[in-house]
């Protein structure tokens, strides 16, 4: 079981115990309610502990953060390219045509949580920490445990958790940066499919024009906020679909998905503070594409 310590200096001294789980460990609510239930979970000087007792100078308290023992996605094996790896989360560059999770709509289908549950040990969990849609390639973070998603989830789009994408689009776009603020809901009749909506949710893309050729830019798109196809909308709203997105532009006979790759992430682990860079290459179809049109 995974386990963090925290050793109680002067500083924290007379502090709760659910206090430091909270403000120095990071811990939820939720995650210290399981703890309680557990014999080991929350320990001091390792005896079991109240979340009410107090801590002394010299103490030791200990939680154990790790997933409780649940049913995972059935494994299959599956060649996942990991990028980076350490006892708390992964990095992998995920291949287009792979879904997140499984759909009623497609029962017994090959998923990154099947693939996950193939390559981790049993007592690791696989949490996705932001999702990529099915077409989409490039750059995932997953958590091993509940609790570093968590503390993963509160840096989602801060400086502590930074992501870039690299796109095609059909069309010219004359200007050489810009910023889409337009929210986003669900298209009428869709629980699928999204659309601008007045009453939706606040979205905003940046977006860097690398290239334009013979009808087509090469972009980079940072999103500043996180909602379904966000990137995908956003580029069409603006009249500059991306390449092979039949959602919201067209099919294309040059790529047979949206032209969208998760090509940077940098980080800042949550345990350790170190500051993490991660780059994915264009992968085999977008790079011939943007080859074609002289960006390569």
């Amino acid at each position: 079981m995974r386990t963090r310590e925290l050793a109680i200096g002067p500083v924290l001294a007379g502090r709760s115990v659910e206090s430091l789980l909270k403000g120095e460990l990071g811990l939820s609510d939720s995650l210290i309610a399981r703890l309680k239930r557990r014999e080991t979970g929350i320990r001091l000087n390792g005896v079991r502990a109240y979340t009410t007792a107090r801590a002394a100078t010299g103490d030791v308290l200990t939680a154990e953060v790790g997933d409780d023992p649940v049913s995972r996605a059935e494994p299959m094996a599956y060649p996942l390219s990991i990028i980076w790896e350490d006892e708390d989360l992964l990095i992998l560059d995920k291949p287009a045509g792979l879904a997140v999770h499984a759909s009623p709509r497609c029962p017994g289908e090959l998923t990154l949580e099947n693939a996950l549950a193939a390559y981790l040990p049993p007592e690791d969990g696989a949490h996705p920490v932001s999702r990529l849609d099915r077409g989409t390639t490039g750059l995932m973070t997953w958590a091993k445990s509940g609790y570093m998603h968590e503390l993963l989830r509160r840096q989602l789009h801060t400086d502590g958790f930074q992501k870039e994408y690299l796109a095609l689009a059909v069309g010219e776009v004359p200007e050489k940066a810009g910023h889409i603020r337009l929210a986003i809901g669900f298209a009428e009749g869709s629980r699928y499919k999204r659309a601008v909506r007045a009453d939706g949710q606040s979205a905003h893309t940046e977006f860097v024009v690398l290239g334009r050729s013979r009808g087509c830019t090469l972009l980079r798109l940072i999103p500043h906020t996180g909602r379904s196809h966000q990137l995908r909308l956003h580029m069409a709203a603006l009249g500059y679909p991306l390449a092979g997105d039949w959602l919201y532009g067209e099919e294309s006979p040059a790529i047979s998905r949206p032209a969208l790759h998760a090509s940077g992430l940098s980080i800042t682990h949550p345990l350790t503070g170190e500051r993490l860079h991660f780059e994915a290459p264009l992968p085999p179809d977008m790079a011939a594409l943007a080859h074609a049109h002289g960006f390569l």
